[in-house]
């Protein structure tokens, strides 16, 4: 398979620390790979630099074979692309779920209220939400607006979905009904990257698992060979200590 996304030897320096010492990673079309380490590892800004959130100090990024880390590229057509997704969810208090996710399409690509209305309420049916469009934020559970943030994302049709640690803030009974969000986004071919702490469910869907230490991926294979049987002593160490 060709690479969708393609990172070749990406650092990132905040100051004098380096948070991304020179990764390398190839995510397929329709692929979905997991980034699992310990905080502070870089996979928050991994996955940032992916979508040109941070611009890199070293290295490319490559979309459909375009290098869309040159400077002074526009980075507006490529954020519609690659979509992410925080831990917090960020919805605007004042604004219903509904205008939340309408927002960023109409402001960015032009779309009126009602040509967006149908796909957006098809949106909210297939999440589970088709009751909750008007409702505002502070009347939704915390699963409900991170599903809402997950919404709002695909409502810009990306190609490419980042996901950054989107469960670590949901009580326990919450993780997984966002969970299955990404299942179902998984059926359906979605191409993703997710850092996650969720290890069974890493095991479950992932194509490809990247063991994150210090800035560097020390380790990436199958989520079975990975889980199963770390070639290196640090994944080895972190596998024992989260399972």
């Amino acid at each position: 398979m060709s690479a969708k996304l393609s990172l070749r030897g990406v650092r990132k320096r905040f100051g004098d620390h380096e948070v991304c010492k020179g990764i390398d990673l190839e995510v397929a079309e329709g692929e979905m790979v997991c980034l699992i380490g310990a905080s502070g590892s870089g996979k928050s800004t991994l996955l940032r630099c992916m979508n040109l959130l941070e611009p890199i100090d070293d290295g490319s990024i490559w979309l459909d074979g375009v290098d869309i880390s040159e400077p002074g590229l526009n980075r507006q057509p490529v954020r519609q692309k690659i979509g992410i997704v925080f831990q917090s969810y960020n919805l605007f208090p004042h604004m219903t779920a509904a205008e939340n996710v309408m927002l960023a399409p109409r402001r960015v690509k032009g779309q009126t209220r009602d040509a967006l209305r149908p796909r957006v309420e098809a949106l909210f049916t297939r999440f589970g939400l088709g009751d909750r469009m008007e409702h505002y934020p502070d009347q939704l559970s915390g699963g409900q607006q991170q599903r809402v943030a997950i919404i709002r994302a695909l409502a810009m049709q990306p190609e490419i979905m980042l996901f950054d640690e989107i469960t670590s803030a949901l009580d326990p009974e919450l993780v997984g009904e966002v969970l299955d969000v990404l299942r179902d986004l998984r059926a359906e071919g979605m191409t993703m990257v997710l850092a996650t702490h969720e290890m069974g469910f890493a095991r479950e869907l992932a194509d490809k698992v990247c063991f994150l230490d210090a800035g560097r991926i020390l380790e990436q294979a199958p989520p079975e060979a990975l889980f199963s049987n770390p070639r290196e002593p640090r994944t080895k160490a972190f596998l024992a200590r989260v399972l």
